[in-house]
């Protein structure tokens, strides 16, 4: 009996979903993602440094675009897809562009596929 190998999902098909507890909104049309800074060591940076408590990431035009189109029902190829269509005069660098920046975004826990 040959025994079964699982392959990986092709992440082109895999759907990013955003995560919930993350807050975000717009300035100058940009996305800008609020991220919690929780750690022991920003808890003591915020104490001894007087760092902020809230992180607010702005995204660049490209990653706005893709972070409204992680909306759960996108894969990875759509949000391409919806690059390429956004950006025409960079359709050749969109598959590398949105795969390492989902790859980032998932690293950092701004999305879970």
């Amino acid at each position: 009996m040959a025994k079964k190998i699982k392959m990986p999902p092709n992440y082109l098909d895999l759907i990013p979903f955003k995560n919930e507890s993350l807050s975000w909104s717009y300035d100058d049309n940009k996305a800008v993602v609020d991220i919690e800074n929780k750690s022991l060591y920003n808890k003591i940076a915020q104490v001894l440094f007087k760092k902020p408590r809230i992180s607010h990431i702005s995204l660049d035009k490209y990653g706005t675009v893709v972070w409204e189109s992680i909306d759960g029902k996108n894969s990875i190829s759509d949000i391409i897809h919806i690059m390429e269509e956004s950006f025409p005069e960079e359709r050749e660098r969109m598959l590398d562009r949105v795969v390492t920046f989902a790859a980032i975004l998932e690293r950092n826990g701004f999305i879970h596929k």
